[in-house]
């Protein structure tokens, strides 16, 4: 069995290469028709004009659903594993909320382009890395909580130091694109999407940039350290029957003694 067959392992990483997927091949169609610049452009602006937009939109859309199935299967796995705590269980919590809403936040930014709806696309990096951060934190704190008896000291640390990037590449970004929309280097610097290395503002666009690619590698490399831990959960859904026909029926009201001896599992 590979690696990967191993329990539900294959979620975090199709979660992840499946980002990175959408996020490298609008980026090539954007290069290839010369609708930005080869050098670090914005993510959003790879996913701004079609046909890289119905792409981006579309696999970002997909990741959308593996991210919120890998954290359900996260928060069902602590809870599994601490049923008796009430701290962890209490953080678990949170951290599924928390990771929906970053999920929700990435919906955003795949169908609300940045040269359109400049705004609204803010609002979903926002919860989609803003939020997202505080769950890779909630995170930590779990493997830390966990931590000799359920999780191994280096999952925590791998966990710690992803999510410092993280903030680093947050801090960065934040810092840089105050600079360069301050209004000392021009107006309408959102819609611009090609650069001249010459002119003013280029040095902290290119900062900004590269930050954003950062910040974004290192919330997929923090998926990657799930992988260890999902080789050893499986989930099954268990069917219970209230009834033997779908519809209301003299038999049917006679069968319903019968119907909870009828269960199936999938």
């Amino acid at each position: 069995m590979w690696w990967f067959q191993q329990g539900l392992s294959f979620l975090p990483m199709a979660l992840v290469v499946w980002s990175a997927a959408s996020f490298v091949f609008s980026y090539i169609t954007a290069i290839v028709l010369h609708h930005v610049d080869p050098l670090v452009p914005y993510i959003s602006d790879t996913g701004t004009i079609p046909p890289e937009r119905c792409l981006f939109g579309i696999m970002l859309n997909v990741s959308t659903f593996l991210g919120m199935a890998t954290m359900y299967v996260r928060y069902k796995q602590v809870s599994a594993l601490s049923p008796e705590k009430p701290r962890i269980l209490q953080l678990n919590k949170l951290g599924l909320i928390l990771g929906w809403m970053s999920c929700f936040g990435l919906c955003i930014i795949a169908n609300f382009q940045k040269s359109i709806l400049y705004y609204i696309h803010v609002l979903g990096a926002c919860l989609t890395f803003g939020v997202g951060s505080i769950y890779m934190l909630v995170q930590t704190i779990l493997s830390y909580l966990m931590q000799p008896e359920l999780h191994s000291k280096d999952i925590f640390w791998a966990r710690l130091a992803v999510f410092l990037w993280s903030c680093s590449s947050i801090l960065s970004m934040f810092v840089s694109s105050v600079v360069l929309y301050s209004g000392l280097y021009g107006q309408n610097l959102v819609q611009k999407l090609h650069w001249d290395p010459q002119e003013r503002g280029y040095t902290p666009h290119i900062i900004s940039t590269v930050s954003e690619w950062s910040l974004a590698f290192s919330f997929l490399s923090f998926f990657l350290t799930y992988i260890r831990d999902f080789q050893k959960i499986s989930l099954r859904a268990v069917v219970s029957l209230q009834g033997q026909t779908l519809h209301e029926s003299r038999g049917s009201f006679r069968a319903e003694e019968q119907a909870l001896l009828i269960a199936g599992s999938i």
